[in-house]
């Protein structure tokens, strides 16, 4: 063989891996995922969103691609970001919280999987929770049942309290959903409830201030991804403050909030993932009942008890998946 000849052959054998790699990368089906927070906040969800995916076959950069969008925790965003994913045609979209209105506003045919703390039937995504009927399915994190225990708990930790200040957000109507939920069962519970809505880091100083002023015998955060991303401002302020606190995630006790009861954010992404997976194989999402999240937990930071000189009970700290000292 001459040695133009060989140098041409060896050429094209290095040449056609590349391009056949290029080819399977441009076959790989698409997935969109629509968060409304920051790309560092979710994290370990985000990994549990993966592990999902992987659970049914899938990993990502090998046989399927992921197209982020991220709203940096601006809803007014989110319109535009799902519009974007449909114009790439994207095979399925993944999101949670507000990015699911946005994302059924912005497709009815494209297949979207949800975790969402709202009754989806209620807010009007879904007809049904055991047949959906539509492109939209997912996780439900039973947030009026969730709300009445994390109240429970907290009587059961400040017994003492009557009147609680509930922090939410003004916008969606998910947020609004889960308020009223909330403040139904607090008045079941005979509890004086107090609504401060608040969107911004300065409005949550803000509001801070006036409960300074006015302090309540105990705050209770709403389960929003805008508090989730603040939880070292807000923690730090209710210690500061000396105010009790409830939080839905275990993330708000790993920097010094009291005590959470909730959903795992992580399994709950990760039942997600194999949803969004078994789509991709073809799986209707019509025909996937919205499941109920399936793993909560309960945490409680000790030594913030002790800061705010509360005794936690026995009975509370026997039930605690974690206790955080």
């Amino acid at each position: 063989m001459r040695r133009r000849e060989f140098i041409t052959l060896a050429g094209g054998m290095a040449v056609w891996p590349l391009a056949a790699r290029a080819q399977q990368q441009l076959a790989m089906p698409v997935l969109g995922y629509l968060d409304p927070t920051s790309p560092g906040d979710f994290t370990e969800p985000r990994l549990g969103f993966l592990q999902g995916l992987k659970e049914t076959g899938h990993v990502e950069g090998e046989n399927v691609a992921i197209s982020y969008r991220f709203a940096e925790n601006q809803n007014d965003r989110l319109p535009e970001l799902a519009d974007d994913l449909v114009r790439r045609q994207v095979a399925v979209i993944f999101t949670f919280a507000s990015g699911v209105f946005a994302a059924k506003a912005a497709t009815t045919t494209i297949s979207t999987v949800f975790v969402l703390a709202g009754d989806p039937v209620r807010l009007g995504l879904v007809p049904t929770i055991a047949r959906p009927g539509g492109n939209l399915t997912g996780i439900n994190f039973l947030s009026a049942e969730l709300g009445a225990k994390r109240l429970e708990l907290l009587r059961e930790l400040v017994p003492t309290a009557t009147r609680i200040v509930l922090l939410g957000t003004p916008t969606g109507a998910s947020a609004d959903a889960g308020l009223k939920d909330i403040e139904e069962a607090a008045r079941g519970a005979g509890l004086k409830i107090q609504v401060v809505k608040v969107s911004t880091s300065q409005e949550i100083d803000a509001a801070f201030a006036t409960f300074a002023r006015d302090r309540p015998d105990a705050l209770f955060v709403s389960p929003d991804p805008l508090f989730r991303s603040r939880r070292v401002q807000i923690t730090h302020l209710a210690t500061r403050h000396a105010i009790p606190a409830t939080y839905a995630l275990r993330d708000y006790c790993e920097v010094g909030g009291l005590m959470s009861y909730g959903a795992s954010l992580s399994d709950a992404y990760r039942q997600a993932g194999v949803y969004a997976g078994r789509i991709l194989k073809g799986a209707k999402p019509a025909d996937l009942p919205v499941v109920q999240a399936s793993k909560f937990e309960l945490v409680i930071n000790a030594q913030a008890a002790r800061i705010l000189g509360l005794t936690v009970p026995p009975s509370l700290l026997a039930r605690a998946d974690e206790v955080i000292e």
